[in-house]
């Protein structure tokens, strides 16, 4: 695949390393980039990815831009929001490299798209939030022979591989053989993150893509790279396939996608019991008592709100459990679902059998019921 003239002038910089060269820099034209996710990490993975000249690059996100991305999220602007993140993603990216191609997928990777997805492309950056996600596209990457870069955040604190068993390294399930309930691993916006730090992983994730192709270095194969920005220490943990891998195993016994949010959300169904935003807002319609508890922070109870809610954030609740009812039905909620589903664990241990998660949190009542409640 040959270089223009343009090319070689954008490129000069880059291909004056031995290790890139212009058969490098042709490889890395020639090259299909998966991304999915288009947020903290694959905002800074897909610049970088964009600007080393990567010939043709996928988006797969299904979300609009909100406010709340924009202090980490960088492809995007506070013009943009609103506007559906793959539009945002191929403005952004074309505006830094014009000459490369630019693919995009309003959608969630699901079982029924994910091998069509993941087929077309030479490699699979994973940035995606949450663990059904990982766990689809790591499986298919392994059915695909599809290197999988795997990276992920939590506050200050993050975490990078590349998992390609194809390659002689184990997959994410060799690491993490089976999803734990949703609740047990917080988002970004129940955990909160520094927008710096999804940046850095996402920037290790785009290095690890381009060594991989132009076929440079050492990777993290077999390796577990994890980042703790406060400290800035960086720890790396051996990771070996494991033989009795269900997925890449000798024997595997998963040989076609899952739904794995349905999987995950079945699993954590049976732990709480709960109630859903239209539900509840039939409930309230036909004038039953029920009271509202929110366990979030008092910045979100600022942000927005249910009326006739009463804030109790999580975190608190040992200290207040006398204010909240034992005998009357009560709603527990928060932005998700999560934090509350915790709530009402806890709560059960002291005694309380009276209590309901809202399911989706605020975040479905916007959606199912009030959608003029603002969204952070």
């Amino acid at each position: 695949m040959a270089l223009s003239r343009d090319e070689l002038a954008r490129y000069a910089r880059q291909i004056n390393l031995a290790q890139v060269g212009e058969d490098g820099q042709r490889r890395l034209k020639k090259a299909r980039v998966l991304c999915i996710g288009a947020g903290g990490l694959g905002s800074p993975a897909a610049l970088y990815l964009a600007a080393a000249g990567i010939g043709t690059i996928g988006i797969v996100d299904q979300d609009t831009v909100d406010p709340s991305n924009l202090h980490r999220q960088l492809l995007h602007g506070t013009a943009d929001v609103g506007r559906e993140k793959t539009d945002s993603a191929r403005s952004r990216l074309l505006a830094i490299n014009p000459t490369i191609e630019i693919e995009t997928y309003t959608t969630r990777l699901s079982a029924a798209n994910a091998i069509d997805l993941i087929h077309n492309y030479d490699i699979v950056l994973d940035g995606s939030d949450n663990l059904p996600t990982r766990y689809l596209s790591s499986d298919v990457c392994v059915w695909e022979r599809k290197p999988n870069i795997y990276g992920s955040v939590h506050q200050f604190e993050g975490q990078a591989s590349l998992f390609a068993p194809h390659l002689g390294g184990p997959c994410y399930r060799c690491l993490f053989p089976e999803p734990p309930p949703p609740e047990a691993i917080p988002s970004c916006a129940e955990a909160g993150v520094l927008g710096v730090v999804p940046g850095l992983l996402g920037i290790i994730q785009a290095l690890e893509a381009l060594k991989l192709i132009i076929g440079a270095g050492d990777n993290l194969i077999g390796r577990l790279l994890h980042i703790d920005a406060l400290t800035m220490r960086f720890r790396e943990f051996n990771i070996r396939p494991d033989p009795n891998c269900p997925v890449c195993g000798q024997s595997p016994t998963i040989t076609e996608p899952i739904d794995y949010e349905q999987f995950c959300s079945r699993a954590s169904a049976s732990r709480v019991r709960g109630i859903s935003a239209t539900e509840l807002q039939e409930m309230i319609s036909r004038g039953e008592k029920v009271l509202l508890v929110d366990v979030r922070e008092p910045f979100e109870f600022e942000i927005a709100r249910m009326a006739n809610s009463r804030l109790i954030p999580l975190g608190t609740i040992p200290d207040r459990l006398t204010e909240i009812a034992q005998s009357e039905k009560t709603v527990i909620m928060c932005k998700s679902g999560i934090r509350s589903a915790r709530a009402i664990e806890f709560l059960r241990g002291k005694g309380f059998d009276n209590l309901l998660n809202l399911e989706g949190g605020l975040d479905a009542w916007r959606a199912e019921v009030d959608p003029s409640l603002p969204k952070y």
